[in-house]
């Protein structure tokens, strides 16, 4: 008896890991300028706050046990201690924002927002996560090195910069609500 085999087509697209939450997931590897326009205000206090720590624990132990550095050698720790608190408020502010699209926190704003620019983009005909110069197994090693890496941002700081369209979500919901719209506006104009 011969036996058939059947090769498996080559995709460059890794397995897409979902992780269940309460809220629904919006992007599992948003692009850094999303991440930042959909910061909410108290994203920016949070970071500010997590960026003033540094330097007031510093001012605080030098008030309470000073150092007697000598000349200018506490404005250098002073220096570093700033340095490091924006670094590390900048990455909690990241933080925060990103756990929105991964449905780890409340993000009914998130969610209507990423709608309203979707069904737009469908609208204007539109690539929806943008146009990328990157072959598409170059995108899928991007998306597989990125997605989910906020979660491990105590460990290395990883940010997405490429544009690509594995994010996880089924994207039929957007085309499906811009022919809805489409179909408002035409049943208004007759």
């Amino acid at each position: 008896m011969a036996e058939t085999t059947t090769t498996q087509p080559k995709t460059y697209v890794g397995t897409n890991k979902i992780i269940s939450s309460k809220y629904p997931l919006i992007d599992n590897d948003p692009h850094f300028k999303r991440v930042i326009r959909y910061a909410r205000t108290s994203d920016y206090v949070a970071g500010g706050v997590a960026a003033a720590f540094a330097p007031a624990a510093l001012m605080v132990l030098e008030k309470f046990a000073p150092s007697h550095v000598g000349k200018g050698g506490f404005a250098k720790a002073m220096r570093l201690a700033g340095v490091v608190g924006l670094t590390g408020g900048f990455l909690y502010f990241y933080q925060r924002s990103t756990m929105r699209f991964y449905g780890a926190t409340e993000n009914a704003r998130e969610v209507e927002m990423d709608m309203r620019e979707m069904v737009d983009k469908v609208k204007a005909g539109e690539p929806l996560y943008g146009k990328s110069t990157l072959s598409p197994y170059l995108q899928g090693v991007a998306a597989r090195q990125s997605r989910y890496s906020a979660l491990l941002f105590s460990i290395v700081p990883w940010f997405n910069f490429v544009n690509h369209d594995q994010h996880g979500v089924d994207t039929a919901k957007y085309y499906q609500q811009a022919e809805r719209e489409l179909e408002a506006e035409r049943s208004k104009s007759s």
